[in-house]
Order: structure tokens, then sequence, then C-alpha cells
């Protein structure tokens, strides 16, 4: 599989603080590689690095062989990226952005009208196509802004954020246009605060916090890796935080959130002394439901460790 996007040892400094720590990263062709981490992770410095929007203090950066730094015009020449917020002129039509954007990157008049009828259509946009984009909703300028992106084909799709705020009907239709561009051979990066998005698209997850890469792999793998199996537990109501917190100081990547506890673990078999340890502390049980682990849970578990040594 060609190697699309490849970052090594990628390192960020401001001032004193690290926003990417030696972070490495490979995205084929054709394969949807989910970034997930917390806000402050380094998800966006990460993605203005691959860009040409930030340079690094360290590592390297190759989008289909070329370096942002020497070849800048090459890159952003194979990137379509969706940022966080939408770049289009609100007082004209989304027809007319989209032949704007087109021509802006190098379509002909023609071309550019052909593609803008297009992304139109497949954007569920032809009947707002003469509307200014100022009286639009929201969802459909989120979508108008995912539009514009791939008005040009681009061998890599940078998608930060792009469903956020969308109504469910948009965010399916940017699911089928995600899976459709990689069946198409394109390599695509997606961050999303959705964990279920990123279980659905991706073919792989990497899960970042305070600029370090925490885990690689797929959504299975990285549940196998946290548990096999989820224990939750509902406590009765007036469980005292810190007796709960007390009761679970050695269990690996276990949380409670109120009355809510869950501990991963290996066999099913653990589950009677998770119980008798709760027990044993007077905590008393309403309910117990033993399941796989959700992506939540693989991030919760993850992630939790790092807040916690950041807050003594």
């Amino acid at each position: 599989m060609t190697e699309a996007i490849s970052l090594s040892d990628l390192t960020k400094r401001f001032g004193d603080q690290t926003a990417l720590d030696r972070v490495c990263l490979r995205i084929p062709a054709g394969t949807v590689v989910g970034l997930l981490g917390p806000n402050g992770a380094g998800k966006t410095t990460l993605i203005n690095c691959l860009t040409t929007l930030l340079q690094p203090d360290g590592g390297s950066v190759r989008v289909l062989g070329h370096d942002p730094e020497t070849e800048p015009s090459l890159v952003r020449a194979n990137i379509a990226v969706t940022g966080q917020f939408a770049a289009l002129d609100e007082q004209i039509s989304p027809r007319e952005n989209l032949v704007f954007f087109g021509r802006l990157l190098g379509l002909s008049r023609g071309e550019a009208q052909g593609r803008a009828g297009e992304m139109l259509e497949r954007f569920e946009l032809a009947e707002a196509a003469h509307t200014p984009v100022g009286y639009l909703s929201g969802g459909m300028r989120r979508r108008l802004d995912l539009a514009v992106s791939l008005v040009v084909p681009r061998p890599v799709l940078v998608l930060d954020e792009p469903t956020t705020g969308l109504d469910p009907r948009s965010r399916k239709l940017l699911w089928d246009m995600v899976r459709a561009e990689a069946r198409r051979g394109v390599a695509v990066l997606l961050t999303t605060q959705y964990l279920d998005e990123a279980d659905q698209l991706a073919d792989r997850i990497v899960v970042i916090d305070k600029g370090r890469v925490l885990a690689d792999g797929s959504s299975d793998e990285l549940k196998r890796d946290v548990g096999g199996i989820m224990c939750r537990l509902t406590l009765t109501g007036g469980a005292d935080p810190d007796t709960v917190r007390h009761a679970l100081r050695d269990l690996p990547g276990a949380v409670a959130e109120g009355d809510k506890v869950t501990v991963p673990m290996s066999h099913p078999e653990e589950v009677a002394a998770v119980i008798g340890r709760l027990d044993g502390t007077g905590l008393r049980i309403a309910d117990i439901e033993v399941t796989r682990p959700t992506l939540d849970e693989v991030f919760f578990a993850l992630t939790e460790p790092l807040e916690r040594e950041a807050t003594r």
C-alpha cells in the first residue's frame, strides 16, 4: 500500500511547552485514520505541521514523499483540508462559492461549473444552490464547507472535527462521503469529538494526549488491549466518592463517575474479586453489567492516568 502520510518523531514546542513529543504516524492510501485526544492533546498542532501552517522543531513530515518545509506548494497541492470553521463567502451562493474555489485551485470555468453541480447534488444542496450562504442553516453551511474541500479531488483528505454541530442525516452523509473517498484510494486523517464516529469509520485509531501517542491500532485491538471485557457497576445512592476511589486505587483502567463504576478485565471470573473489594469497603451494588468495552471506555482508560498525574 502506498504511504500517503508519514510522520517520524514529529516534535513541536511553544516556549517551554512541548505540544508534540516525537509523534510517529503512518497513513497508507485508501485508509481512514482517526486521531483522538482530549482538548489540548496536540491534534490541531499536528494538523498544522502536516499542512504547512507550522514548522516542526524536530522529526520529519512527508506527504506523498514531499517535505512541507522544502516543498510546501507540492504538499498543499495534494491535501484537501476541512477545518473546524467554515471558510466561505456568505454574500454569494453555494454554487458561486464552489465555482470560485474550483477556479482558485486550477480548474477551467467549465470544469469548475461541472464540479460545482456534482458537489451540490452529492451533498444535497441543489435546492439551495442560488441562496446566499448567509441564509443557510449551520448544517447546510458545514456541508458546503466539506463540498468546497472536495471540489478538486486530492489524494489526501484532512477532516478536523467535520461533524460538529451536524444533524444525524448530515452526519450520515459525511460518513458515506468519507467511506467513498477511502474506496477511491484517498488517505483520510479524521479528528473527531465523537468516539462512535471513529469506531464506525476508522481503519486505525491513534490516541494522543499531552503531545504523546498513547495507542495506535484498530478499534478491536485497542478494546482488546484495554481489557477483553468491561464490568459496569451501579452503586446504591449515597456512595462516598473517596471510598470508591480508594477501593479501585490499584485496578488499572478503573473509572468511577458518581454512582457508576467501570473496570476493564481479562476474564469474567474477575468480577467476583471486584464485587468483593467494593463490598469490603461497605459499598453496595445496585446493578452489574459485563460487556465488551466501548471506544469511550478505551479512551478514558488511556487518558485518565495522565489526567491524574497532571493534577498531583
